[in-house]
């Protein structure tokens, strides 16, 4: 899995580095996967862009409605269990089911979070939990949202995206998903970086 998914791993300094994979978690497109709740955005950023999304959860939310649109424009829907369906199973079974807008993800936020990384609980059970009540064993889980600014002075939203192998509490890929450049925050901003998350699966 790691090896077709394209993982982070420690390369020695006299190594080559290592190719650019395109679709780097293409091997998740068959299979049943749960996308969580994008997780937090930074607080503060070189753009300014943060001050001008007073409502982060609601900004967040958006983002999860555009990568699940992306995601079913690529036929993955049907497959796939997104942020919505994971809130009905909680009101569903309140005394078993996770909060998918509550999980104690803080720690992956880390850069030092690699793939082989052991997760610890609460996390490692909450995602359990989850995975149990929708059949699947790996979870996309996009623990940061930040923004950037790139050379030309344009902006970039970047997502730091986890995927989690629940069974065995277990990181098997960290990546950085980036935007198309923009001169301003906005709705298209969104969009882009969806389109580039779903292109971590497939093509469009």
């Amino acid at each position: 899995m790691l090896a077709a998914c394209g993982g982070t791993g420690n390369a020695g300094a006299a190594e080559a580095p290592a190719p650019v994979v395109s679709h780097p978690l293409a091997s998740l497109a068959g299979q049943r996967v749960i996308v969580a709740p994008t997780y937090r955005m930074r607080e503060s950023d070189p753009m300014g862009w943060t001050a001008q999304v007073p409502r982060s959860r609601e900004y967040l939310r958006s983002l999860d409605e555009a990568i699940e649109a992306e995601l079913d424009q690529r036929g993955l829907k049907s497959l796939w269990v997104f942020p919505p369906a994971l809130v009905r199973s909680m009101r569903g079974s309140p005394t078993y089911a996770v909060d998918p807008h509550a999980l104690a993800a803080d720690p992956l936020r880390s850069p030092q979070v690699a793939a082989g990384a052991k997760i610890g609980d609460p996390l490692v059970t909450q995602l359990r939990t989850m995975i149990a009540l929708h059949d699947a064993r790996f979870v996309l889980l996009p623990v940061d949202l930040r923004f950037e600014r790139d050379a030309a002075g344009q902006g970039l939203a970047v997502l730091r995206v986890d995927l989690i192998d629940g069974r065995l509490g277990e990181v098997r890929w960290v990546g950085d998903v980036r935007s198309d450049p923009a001169a301003t925050v906005s709705p298209a901003l969104l969009a882009s970086l969806a389109q580039h998350f779903a292109d971590l699966i497939t093509v469009r």
